[in-house]
């Protein structure tokens, strides 16, 4: 019988969501964010890794203000956490709960740039 090699995708250590600030106060306030309209319409809650994230802000934040980027420790989330083919035949980190607020390991601020496109900060996705 031959010996599977299944192979596991590369876990990133640090996971990122973009979010407004709005939406962002609401969940630190309810202790849990449930994700977005998308999220919820999907049954996850979408996140990016840092090489996605210029991607993700240019195909779905373009023009929005206000945005926020919380990075949150993938492995604090345990089996809910899924890495799942989406744009491109990537693997996207999908999380299937709500998100507890005490999870993120930090909040920035996302200004538009020139273009439209929320500024990713250069140490997180250069």
């Amino acid at each position: 019988m031959p010996a599977w090699n299944f192979m596991k995708p590369r876990i990133e250590p640090t996971i990122y969501k973009i979010l407004t600030s709005a939406e962002w106060q609401a969940a630190e306030s309810a202790g849990r964010y449930a994700g977005s309209a998308d999220d919820v319409r999907d049954g996850f809650i979408h996140f990016s890794t840092a090489e996605q994230l210029a991607g993700t802000a240019a195909k779905y934040f373009k023009d929005k203000p206000g945005l926020v980027l919380v990075s949150v420790a993938a492995d604090r989330l345990g089996e809910r956490l899924k890495w799942e083919p989406s744009r491109g035949g990537q693997l996207f980190p999908h999380l299937y709960s709500a998100l507890e607020a005490t999870a993120a390991t930090a909040v920035i601020p996302l200004p538009l740039g020139a273009d439209g496109v929320p500024l990713i900060p250069k140490e997180i996705a250069p």
